[in-house]
């Protein structure tokens, strides 16, 4: 096994459930009263959760998913219904990047299983995961621009990157509806596939990571991804090829070439963040 199996049972606090069947933990935002749509406490939650996964040696992915029809609407605007002000920004406000980008911040692979609507803040949150699935038919809006919001928390660089600046500035600008198939044309899921095979086929993707691939080298490889793209390309040779040597000298490398040649499943060490 990749890790010491243990089982966490599921606990919803702050609309966030989670669990962990190891070597995968889950987080499913769960508030149905408003269709998943996430208040400051529930956003709060989610980043700790996640980094309570990912300081948890028998977790070696993730999946972020929502109960019933919903992944994440976004932020629950019902909040500011009869305010005829802004509220003041406080230090949690400009500090709530932190939760919302949680998953790009991780060192652990997150995989985002994106059962139904994804819009606003629930957008955000699907694109700073590694990777992500949707259920055939899933809705998807950016929906800032008709509520006269900007793109927030990073994500006019995250969109950007993932499906290109004509594409982003489309979704940005119109915050049209497009469906899970359109989202696949676009290059912003990895899969579609039928809503009842989703939670199935995400955790079999997050289980595959967790079993064949190292947990050091996996949070260096999201590290390298989100610096090398800006680097010269020979910076970022040079930067690449430092860390390859520094590799040789951990315990992943030996490991992983003795589990080829010896035809068994690796048996990783957990990342100690060294």
């Amino acid at each position: 096994m990749p890790a010491e199996e243990s089982t966490v049972e599921e606990s919803t606090v702050d609309g966030v459930r989670y669990g962990v069947a190891a070597p995968v933990a889950t987080l499913t935002f769960d508030r149905p009263e408003r269709s998943n749509a996430m208040d400051r406490a529930m956003q709060v939650r989610y980043g700790a959760r996640l980094r309570e996964a990912d300081a948890d040696p028998a977790v070696r992915a993730v999946v972020v998913t929502g109960a019933g029809r919903a992944f994440c609407p976004g932020a629950d605007l019902g909040l500011l219904d009869n305010t005829a002000e802004a509220p003041p920004v406080t230090e949690a406000d400009r500090e709530g990047y932190r939760d919302v980008l949680a998953a790009a911040f991780v060192r652990v692979p997150v995989v985002a299983a994106i059962n139904g609507g994804c819009a606003g803040l629930g957008f955000v949150i699907a694109c700073a995961a590694d990777v992500r699935f949707a259920a055939a038919g899933a809705k998807f809006t950016t929906a800032f621009a008709r509520r006269g919001l900007i793109a927030e928390y990073g994500v006019a660089k995250l969109l950007t990157e993932l499906i290109g600046r004509g594409r982003a500035l489309d979704l940005l600008l119109s915050a049209r509806t497009f469906t899970a198939e359109q989202a696949l044309e676009y290059g912003l899921v990895q899969a579609v596939v039928p809503a009842g095979e989703l939670a199935l086929r995400a955790h079999a993707y997050a289980t595959e990571l967790a079993t064949y691939s190292a947990p050091r080298s996996m949070a260096t490889i999201k590290d390298q991804v989100t610096r090398e793209p800006a680097m010269p390309l020979e910076q970022a040779a040079v930067t690449s090829t430092g860390l390859m040597l520094e590799s040789f000298a951990h315990p992943e490398v030996v490991e992983g070439v003795a589990s080829w040649n010896e035809r068994r499943p690796p048996r990783f060490p957990p990342h100690t963040g060294d």
